[in-house]
Order: C-alpha cells, then sequence, then structure tokens
C-alpha cells in the first residue's frame, strides 16, 4: 500500500478522535474556542486523495 492510500484512513482516525475529544470538552464547558476540525480534516482526505490519484496515475506508481 501506497503512502498516500495508507495516510487517508489514519487521517480519518485522528481527526475522527481530535473531534470526539473537543466535543467532549465542549459539553464540559472545558473548551474556550470551537476550531473546525472536521473541515481541515474533510481538506486533508481530499488532498491526500488527489496525491494518491497522481500517484497511482503516474510512471512511478505503476510498480
Amino acid at each position: 500500500m501506497c503512502m498516500f492510500c495508507a495516510a487517508v484512513p489514519v487521517a480519518g482516525a485522528v481527526g475522527a478522535k481530535l473531534n470526539a475529544d473537543q466535543n467532549r470538552k465542549s459539553a464540559i464547558g472545558e473548551t474556550g474556542s470551537v476550531k473546525p476540525i472536521t473541515s481541515i480534516t474533510a481538506g486533508v482526505i481530499v488532498v491526500l486523495l488527489i496525491g494518491s490519484v497522481i500517484y497511482h496515475t503516474t510512471l512511478y506508481g505503476k510498480a
């Protein structure tokens, strides 16, 4: 598995964990500001998917 394909589920898992932690802290009332973790995670996954497509459609990814 290439580094892009392996990083997609990792990025999703890390984003989900950060979002859950933020939601838990906001429910308790400990956090000051809410960060757009879901949007950032989605952006990272889209960039990784684009990188994966580019890698797999070039000469280097066909090995």
